[in-house]
């Protein structure tokens, strides 16, 4: 997994509330079983209309761009399909903002080297509009010191997260690699305890 510590970029503005993963990556392209391709198929129903590109949607939007999704109220609801998190990934995000993650998506999220900011319904909605008006905003994410920063104004909120799973950002580890990463210590606690 890619380490993440401080992302500074543009972001991508999705002002919906109660998106859930089926909107996130339909069913229907959950025949995969490994990562790759997941990312074409970002909001795959809501990026098309009658088969084109809608140019109404934000992520088709040529004023947009860059690795944070600043989404709605409520993320990633509904089924745990972890493939809505290899989706957004797959797209080259690496934050998702929101003022509430459905706990699933939100483990699924940092799993796979996504970093999901819960800040308070104020700054999100000050976030969403600032980056709407101001496409060319950037917004900085520090997962050390644990904040969102709107570069331009200077406006900051600190944000939680499990401090097991920051570490894991932070060194780019998922579980298994974290594992692996202690090794020395498992087997040093196993053989002084006779196991």
């Amino acid at each position: 997994m890619e380490a993440i510590n401080i992302i500074q970029s543009t972001a991508i503005p999705l002002p919906v509330e109660n998106v859930d993963t089926d909107q996130i990556i339909p069913a229907r392209f959950l025949k995969a079983t490994d990562k790759k391709g997941f990312g074409e198929n970002l909001f795959r129903d809501w990026r098309f209309k009658d088969g084109k590109l809608d140019p109404d949607f934000p992520l088709n939007n040529p004023n947009y761009s860059g690795s944070i999704l600043i989404a709605g109220h409520n993320f990633g609801c509904g089924s745990s399909r972890e493939h809505a998190a290899w989706a957004i990934h797959g797209d080259g995000f690496r934050v998702v903002i929101s003022s509430f993650f459905a706990d699933i998506f939100k483990n699924n999220a940092l799993n796979n080297g996504i970093l999901p900011v819960t800040v308070s319904p104020e700054f999100l909605a000050y976030l969403l509009d600032i980056v709407t008006k101001s496409p060319e905003t950037m917004i900085e994410v520090n997962l050390e010191s644990q904040y969102v920063k709107d570069l331009k104004n200077g406006r900051q909120e600190t944000f939680d997260i499990n401090p097991y799973k920051k570490d894991c950002l932070l060194k780019g580890f998922d579980d298994i690699e974290y594992l692996l990463n202690i090794k020395d210590h498992i087997d040093s606690w196993e053989a002084e305890h006779g196991k």
